[in-house]
């Protein structure tokens, strides 16, 4: 698996918020090959340990909200996990949990470099080993320790300080971005204590304060925009120069970006 630089171009680059979470069950399968077939420049992924500390993508504590089961994830294993179906309350059409293995494999091993946005959730039962476990996944397939952040395949994202900070001091290559829904905590100082690569501004923080890409870029940061699905913020975020725009519709956010360009 290679790891070539990833384009960049003048315009925003489109990640796919949980995959193509607007047409498919979110963080399904199917939902990232719709995605990676849109065209998305980059994939986004929620990640959490179940009782037996295994990687799986999903977002919620629980999974009420996204399969038919009931359960907290960190107190149910994989296997009890594969019993439920994530798939049908979206769309109709079955599907397992995702782990952070057949997401990464996907990723990878697309005919053309996509970058992964692996956020890591806070509080939750396991603490640190949250992050210890996904550097200890980053490293066995290779994308742990990129020669700079522009070739790095993988970005870690979090709204926790101490999550981006435990990542920082253990792979001071891998990107990172701290996550923010006020201008006060990633507009300030946070970003800075902490090391982040980009800092992460919700599309409504980013409407009130849209001076928080000029402050990030003359730190040296980049922007990455949650969650993008209106043309018109869309273009605001062009229009700012925002690096990264997350979005539910990867193939409509793309088509007007080209319109735009």
């Amino acid at each position: 698996m290679s790891s070539p630089e990833v384009s960049r171009s003048g315009k925003p680059a489109v990640v796919a918020h949980r995959g193509a979470s607007g047409e498919v069950a979110e963080h399904t399968l199917g939902a990232y090959e719709l995605a990676l077939e849109q065209g998305a420049d980059g994939l986004e992924c929620d990640i959490r340990l179940t009782a037996d500390h295994q990687l799986v993508c999903i977002h919620d504590r629980t999974i009420e909200r996204v399969s038919d089961g009931v359960g907290a994830v960190s107190e149910m294993t994989l296997a009890q996990l594969r019993e439920h179906d994530f798939g049908s309350w979206h769309s109709g059409t079955p599907a397992q949990v995702l782990t952070l293995d057949e997401l990464l494999t996907l990723t990878l091993d697309w005919h053309r470099p996509v970058r992964l946005f692996i956020e890591t959730k806070h509080p939750v039962r396991y603490g640190s080993l949250v992050e210890t476990q996904l550097l200890e996944k980053l490293h066995e397939y290779g994308v742990a320790t990129p020669p700079s952040a522009d070739h790095s395949r993988a970005v870690v994202i979090s709204f926790s300080s101490a999550g981006v900070w435990r990542i920082r001091r253990s792979t001071p290559m891998l990107p990172t971005i701290l996550l923010g829904d006020s201008a006060r905590i990633i507009g300030g100082t946070a970003a800075t204590a902490v090391g982040a690569t980009g800092v992460g501004p919700s599309v409504q923080t980013l409407r009130t304060h849209p001076e928080l890409v000029d402050r990030a870029a003359a730190s040296g940061r980049v922007t990455y925009c949650w969650t993008v699905d209106d043309q018109e913020d869309v273009q605001l975020c062009a229009d700012l120069g925002v690096r990264w725009v997350a979005t539910n519709y990867p193939a409509r956010v793309r088509d007007w970006l080209v319109t735009a360009y």
